[in-house]
């Protein structure tokens, strides 16, 4: 069972930042392919951004390339995802998920390929 726990949501200015942190449970994290997805109200929820079990490969939704970074560290089972000049459209709940069989395949953009989610972190950019 993998537990995952978001934070560091919260209200910003558009052209501000925020950085989300989803801390892991479990001795195999280093295993797992870890994702961003969000949500808006009334929309699907859609992917954000994805990174590799070694920290190697990382890939972005075209709407936030430029501007997100996602990272994780290993020894302190923890992902996260650094958001930089922020727009009223990147208003959502943030989720992050792990891919558990991550280390034997590439990474997914697809919310299908995750197995475990957070419970979400609110992110509110006013214009």
């Amino acid at each position: 069972q993998v537990q995952l726990v978001e934070s560091g949501g919260g209200s910003v200015q558009a052209g501000g930042s925020l950085r989300l942190s989803c801390a892991a449970s479990g001795r195999t994290f280093s295993t797992y392919n870890m994702g961003w997805f969000r949500q808006a109200p009334g929309k699907e929820r859609e992917f954000v951004a994805v990174i590799s079990w070694n920290g190697v490969s990382t890939n972005y939704a075209d709407s936030v390339k430029g501007r997100f970074t996602i990272s994780r560290d290993n020894a302190k089972i923890t992902m996260y995802l650094q958001m930089n000049s922020l727009k009223p459209e990147d208003t959502a709940v943030y989720y992050c998920a792990a891919d558990t069989l991550g280390f034997f395949r590439a990474t997914a953009t697809e919310a299908s390929a995750y197995g475990y989610w957070g419970q979400g972190t609110q992110v509110t950019v006013s214009s």
